[in-house]
């Protein structure tokens, strides 16, 4: 585990200028019936030529056989303990669309969800509602009144939203309502502790009241799925403890929510991975330290769609020749967790990575997660890869006598 109080002996500043680029799901496993993993089976002429010029190696996101969420998975790769600073979907989302969040109020993930006739969860995203209805249904939520408490539900994109509790007496402390499974109906929030039994108690009645509302709706949704509860936290300066003038860039709310909770500047309103790249050229000489997230790979393994998956890594590796041209000191790919296909969801697998510098080493000459498992770094925590991106920008100083 990184101490954050004992970066500043080591850290030293430097002109180098880092871009680390973050593919949510990256990772995969072999599916038995094709016999290969995503990235084996995808054409990337990009990467390759990257990798053979490049230490490389495997990281687990939070500790062997754990499946992380989005939350931990990008808190280890900026160097933060996933357990000690395990963040809340909620405020994640909720941060990353410029909610009004108080250090007393409680917020969650929520998805737009299918149900059947008998109750039980058809579909968790709603056929992934576009976002022009969902903000349709957003309205008639919040109708919703519930005594002793505010509630404001917010859009973040298509089917998923926030939810924003605000009253005395709330604790976070409580079981998410969305059982993260199909077939089975909607599950009760409960308390972990005493104290938050009257928040349990809120969000059980707010998810009555919604299944109410939109039962007999014909919206493309009639049910709410919650997780992710949290308040805001008390985090580390991400730029003040490795010495960074760091900058993030992403489509989805919720990277920018985690990119704000550690102090990163928020840097344009990209749609999509093109328009990332744009903002990235457009700031590039304003900052040492660039986070660009790339979505699509994840979408893809979470739908279970291993074409799919294999499309979007090429399409990545399409844009990653634009980043390659702007000749950044150290260029990092990386992935917060594993998604593959055959699971339809996140995964324990390790996740294979790549820092090219001066100091890359070549020893393999394939991207894709036997390969880098083979090279120089061999298997990391993924916690452990910012201090190696450090190293390769000469970042870091001799520690010791």
């Amino acid at each position: 585990m990184i101490d954050f109080e004992y970066l500043p002996e080591v850290v030293q500043p430097s002109p180098t200028k880092i871009v680390m680029v973050v593919v949510d799901g990256l990772g995969g496993m072999k599916d038995p019936n094709v016999g290969k993993t995503e990235l084996e089976m995808a054409h990337l002429p990009n990467l390759d030529f990257l990798t053979t010029k490049s230490s490389c190696g495997v990281s687990t996101p939070v500790l062997p056989g754990i499946t992380p969420g989005s939350g931990p998975g990008h808190m280890a790769l900026f160097g933060y303990d996933p357990v000690k600073y395990l963040l809340g979907r909620g405020i994640l989302e909720g941060f990353g669309i410029g909610a009004e969040i108080g250090t007393n109020d409680v917020a969650a993930r929520g998805n737009l969800c299918t149900l059947k006739d008998d109750g039980n969860i058809l579909d968790r995203r709603a056929n992934r509602i576009r976002s022009n209805q969902a903000i349709e249904i957003i309205n008639l939520l919040n109708r919703i009144k519930i005594d002793n408490v505010n509630i404001t539900v917010l859009p973040v994109i298509d089917y998923r939203f926030v939810l924003v509790i605000n009253g005395p007496g709330l604790s976070s402390n409580i079981s998410e309502t969305d059982p993260q499974l199909t077939g089975i109906p909607i599950a009760k929030s409960l308390a972990k502790d005493e104290g938050a039994s009257f928040t349990a108690s809120v969000v059980n009645e707010f998810t009555d009241k919604a299944n109410h509302v939109l039962k007999n709706r014909n919206l493309g949704a009639n049910g709410v799925l919650l997780r992710g509860f949290s308040g805001v936290p008390t985090l580390p300066s991400f730029c003040e403890s490795y010495s960074l003038n760091a900058g993030a860039i992403a489509s989805y709310p919720m990277y920018k929510g985690i990119a704000e909770l550690i102090g990163m500047e928020i840097l344009g309103e990209a749609k999509n991975f093109k328009e990332e790249i744009d903002v990235l050229k457009a700031n590039y000489d304003s900052h040492d330290f660039f986070f660009v997230h790339y979505k699509p790979a994840d979408s893809a393994g979470e739908d279970g769609d291993f074409r799919k998956k294999v499309e979007t890594l090429e399409e990545f590796d399409g844009f990653l020749k634009e980043i390659i041209k702007m000749s950044p000191d150290v260029l990092v790919v990386c992935g917060d967790h594993s998604t593959p296909s055959f699971t339809s969801s996140h995964s324990w697998h390790p996740v294979p990575f790549l820092i090219n510098s001066k100091y890359g080493d070549g020893y393999i000459d394939t991207f894709d997660e036997s390969s880098c498992l083979k090279g120089s770094l061999g298997r990391i925590k993924a916690e452990e890869l910012m201090l190696l991106i450090m190293a390769h920008a000469d970042k870091l100083t001799k520690f010791g006598p």
